[in-house]
């Protein structure tokens, strides 16, 4: 099978341009939905 360098190489510069985040990503976002849904959980009363 050929090796097509130069498409490896176009995609691996497409995806280093990218800076797309993602909900399920570490950071800020994510420390702060959980700490959301921290204070929900210890807000609610169990029957």
């Amino acid at each position: 099978m050929k090796t097509n360098t130069r498409f490896i190489k176009s995609i691996t510069e497409t995806a280093a341009k990218s800076d797309t985040v993602m909900p399920w990503a570490r950071g800020t976002r994510r420390a702060a939905f959980i700490a959301k849904r921290k204070s929900l959980s210890e807000t609610r009363k169990s029957a």
